[in-house]
């Protein structure tokens, strides 16, 4: 599933190809929504909360989630999309040399809301670990309301704080020393752990090639994740696989107790 720092590139590029360009076309493919039509609209804010992202277009906002294939493509109108059945939502904008279409592909969800009360889908999040919103006690005081649960669960869970992802979470995890199975109540210092995860995230933000070690190269870039059977890069003792849950973990046996 894309993390936070995926989601705020794809704002980023959506921002730049039609932030303040009016609607040539808007082809909405989801049944519920499909009558809606925002072309002449002025696109004029894309924002994002978590790894939600919302483009909002005259009094409706376009409220998106890529879920675990979800993407969004954003070309110049004379290199469309070729996607064809996977795309749920087609916006194009702009006149001649600066006419772009943006594609939604995959997307887990997709719906048209009110401008004024978009908002109220992501309520239920924490604080926003790229967002103007971020408050790492509280974030902190959210991870730890839970000493029993399993700490990589917490981490992931976005009501705690919004962004984190699975890479993250067993990044972070090996980071602290800790299982991914280990209890909350492991971690000395929560207020460190959210900050050491803003930070991760904030990092990454502008960079399609994310490192969680501070090395770019390719097979450098993160400690554990993807990496079973690979000698762990401070111990050298090969890391672990668990695939068994809900999301795949990743660990290494003696740096993570």
């Amino acid at each position: 599933m894309p993390e936070g720092d995926t989601v705020y590139r794809t704002a980023t590029a959506l921002r730049e190809g039609l932030l303040g360009k009016t609607l040539t076309r808007c082809d909405v493919r989801v049944p519920r929504f499909a009558a809606v039509d925002l072309t002449g609209e002025v696109v004029d804010e894309v924002l994002t909360r978590g790894k939600h992202l919302f483009i909002r277009v005259g009094q409706a906002s376009i409220h998106s989630h890529l879920k675990m294939e979800g993407s969004w493509k954003v070309s110049p109108l004379s290199r469309p999309s070729r996607a064809g059945h996977r795309i749920r939502i087609i916006l194009e904008a702009g006149e001649g040399a600066d006419a772009v279409q943006a594609a939604g592909i995959d997307l887990g969800v997709l719906e048209v809301l009110e401008r004024v009360k978009d908002m109220d889908a992501v309520e239920h999040l924490g604080p926003d670990l790229l967002g103007d919103d971020w408050e790492p006690r509280a974030a902190a005081a959210n991870l730890i309301a839970d000493p029993d649960r399993p700490l990589s669960e917490a981490l992931l869970d976005q009501r705690n704080m919004a962004g984190i992802g699975n890479v993250y979470a067993n990044e972070l995890c090996f980071v602290f020393g800790h299982l991914p199975t280990a209890p909350v109540s492991a971690i000395t210092d929560p207020l460190r752990v959210a900050q050491r995860a803003r930070d991760m995230l904030w990092l990454n933000r502008n960079r399609w090639n994310r490192t969680t070690t501070g090395d770019t190269r390719p097979g450098r870039d993160v400690w554990v994740y993807g990496r079973a059977g690979k000698p762990c890069r401070r111990c050298g003792t090969p890391i672990r696989r668990d695939d068994s849950g809900d999301r795949v973990c990743y660990w290494c046996p003696n740096c993570q107790r």
